[in-house]
């Protein structure tokens, strides 16, 4: 496994082979289990590429950039076992030079959401994922679900500016007790994490809701509401449409059931993703509808 730091570097390496696609995983790092299996699930396709780099763009005024944790020598002993072909790991000058002017800017899918309570986040996000892309030209990209939101706001922009990427999400991977896996649940000390566990309880309350015959957006985001009471600050609790992430009073098809909470120094965010039917609800992927939109493969 090769540690490259420019795009020149990732070119001498002649990874891509006849036949096989190259697959890109972007990453900031602080690296888990959830990360480790996006890698996994990019392996079934061609040879893998993981970036490793904390975006300074997509943080905000107060924010926890600094203090993000960063340890490339214990991300990279994780993954050298999966046998990624390579690892992508720039420094901030290459990434955006003396200036950096140009930005990606993202259409209604960043609007409300992490959006809405982070101005600037998903700009940051466009434009370093566009960076990334250029870099190091994949075929694929595998992102995780839990972001997903992040997923929408990207194939969004693969689509409009003509990238002709292929996007695979992830399945979240959790902890035993339903914990969404996260690089900043380390900042929870063990009470906190106990009191996180209120995110996933809220997205159970909101799918045993619409299991039960409700189709109300209202009721089922209420539903959702009441139980993050254990949480320090509530950012939203929310029900959106798959793929538009419009909202919509009363529910059908590919849905989102969305939430956000602090818990003592952590933004955490979590999510269930289900298709709302006559005859029931049902656990659903996030991307193949837009994949087949391009006449690409969904996710298999």
């Amino acid at each position: 496994m090769k540690v490259c730091r420019t795009p020149a570097d990732l070119d001498a390496l002649s990874l891509r082979r006849e036949g096989r696609p190259l697959v890109l995983v972007p990453t900031m790092g602080a690296l888990h289990q959830g990360h480790l299996s996006l890698v996994d699930l990019g392996r079934e396709f061609g040879p893998v590429v993981v970036s490793i780099f904390v975006n300074p763009k997509q943080f905000g005024e107060g924010e926890d950039f600094e203090s993000y944790p960063r340890d490339l020598e214990r991300d990279l002993s994780l993954i050298e076992p999966l046998g990624v072909d390579a690892v992508f790991a720039p420094d901030v000058a290459l990434m955006y030079g003396a200036r950096g002017e140009v930005t990606v800017l993202p259409g209604n899918r960043g609007q409300g959401l992490c959006g809405g309570d982070r101005p600037g986040h998903f700009a940051g996000v466009l434009t370093v994922v566009a960076k990334l892309f250029g870099a190091v030209r994949p075929d694929i990209a595998v992102f995780g679900r839990k972001d997903a939101q992040q997923c929408l706001v990207i194939a969004q922009m693969v689509e409009d500016l003509k990238m002709g990427i292929r996007l695979i999400d992830g399945p979240t991977v959790r902890e035993p007790d339903g914990l969404a896996m996260s690089s900043r649940n380390r900042y929870l000390d063990p009470a906190e994490r106990e009191r996180a566990l209120c995110l996933s309880g809220a997205l159970a309350a909101g799918r045993d809701l619409l299991v039960s015959g409700e189709r109300q957006s209202a009721e089922v985001a209420a539903a959702m509401l009441g139980k993050l009471a254990a949480a320090d600050q509530v950012e939203y609790a929310e029900v959106r449409r798959v793929p538009d992430l419009a909202v919509e009073e009363q529910l059908s098809g590919r849905v989102l059931l969305a939430v956000a909470a602090r818990v003592g120094p952590a933004r955490l965010i979590d999510n269930f993703v289900v298709d709302v039917s006559e005859t029931g609800v049902t656990d659903a992927v996030l991307l193949d509808e837009i994949a087949e939109h391009r006449g690409s493969p969904g996710m298999v």
